[in-house]
């Protein structure tokens, strides 16, 4: 069988690439004010992603020498010097390469812009007095360019960068997101023991074995195969669950549903469905009210009703809509 971690990239790189466009966002209002904070955080924050991403050795210059004109990191045993910037223009790379950086002779010098686009920059040609190692196309980066590295890095490093990026980069949670009826089903799943004789699903009106095959399911079969027995007593629990409110149930399989809905051309079935499952979970992990349990039990959880939500045809397609599952 496979694990919900089939998806896990999609996700991981959703969550970055909105926390650091979100970051980019702020610094550049915030600049407009006058308010520079948040650069002085972001000087600390792309000194430890630029050391993930690319292995360097990066220290910041200003905690050594607050004085350091020019550049803000340094990486003395790969010969590194970076300039981090809110703007980015012809004049502000120039005048970082102007200072006195006699004494970093064959360092190879970086510019990175944390708030504005810098794709014009990358064709440009710069004075470069001091003749430090400088090609405009490989070693100007800003928000863009560093996502299409984390893009391509193996799913553990890309894990490593979301779990950087979830500790520094902290958002005032959005209302509707504090608690979820996801985070509060899943309290409820973790407490049923799944290892009881499984019931027969008397309400499912169609062939679950023609929808796997209709909406080309193949790895994902095996995983409805294990868990769609488990459709009773799902009915029961979300019967249950809407005794706490209007619209309980609906709201959770909804969630789920939103999920699917949101996922772009481009990924074959299996994936598709492994992402919903690892969204979900995301999206669980997130909710203030979600009491943790071990990732096991919460991926077995998700599974289950993510394969519910398959059955009442919440996502992918049913051959036969006039049978259509869902209410």
């Amino acid at each position: 069988m496979f694990s919900g971690t089939f998806m896990n990239r999609q996700p991981y790189f959703n969550f970055i690439e909105e926390k650091l466009n979100f970051l980019a966002f702020r610094i550049k209002g915030r600049g407009k004010l006058n308010l520079l904070d948040l650069n002085i955080h972001s000087e600390n924050l792309y000194k430890d992603l630029l050391n993930l991403l690319f292995g360097w050795r990066l220290e910041n210059l200003n905690v050594v020498n607050q004085n350091a004109a020019g550049i803000d990191l340094f990486d003395e045993t790969n010969r590194i010097v970076v300039q981090v910037s809110a703007t980015a223009t012809k004049q502000k790379v120039e005048s970082a390469l102007a200072k006195d950086l006699s004494v970093y002779d064959g360092y190879s010098f970086k510019f990175i812009s944390i708030s504005e686009d810098a794709t014009g920059l990358r064709s440009k040609t710069f004075a470069n007095p001091h003749q430090l190692v400088f090609d405009p196309q490989t070693d100007i980066f800003d928000v863009t360019s560093l996502l299409r590295i984390v893009e391509g890095l193996s799913i553990d490093g890309m894990k490593q960068v979301y779990e950087f990026v979830k500790k520094e980069i902290w958002t005032e949670p959005d209302p509707e997101r504090v608690e979820s009826n996801l985070a509060t089903i899943i309290d409820i799943l973790s407490q049923v023991d799944w290892r009881l004789e499984k019931e027969d699903s008397e309400k499912i009106p169609f062939d679950i074995e023609e929808k796997i095959t209709f909406n080309q399911l193949d790895k994902t079969r095996t995983l409805v195969e294990d868990y769609f027995i488990y459709n009773s007593r799902i009915d029961k629990i979300y019967s249950e669950f809407d005794k706490m409110g209007v619209n309980k149930s609906l709201s959770v399989l909804n969630g789920i549903r939103n999920e699917y809905l949101t996922l772009g051309p481009g990924y074959s079935p299996d994936q598709i469905f492994f992402s919903v499952i690892d969204k979900v979970v995301l999206k669980i992990k997130e909710s203030a009210n979600y009491d943790p349990i071990p990732d096991e039990e919460l991926n077995l959880c998700v599974q289950i009703l993510v394969v519910d939500a398959f059955i009442r045809c919440e996502i992918f397609e049913n051959p036969n809509k006039e049978n259509d599952a869902r209410s």
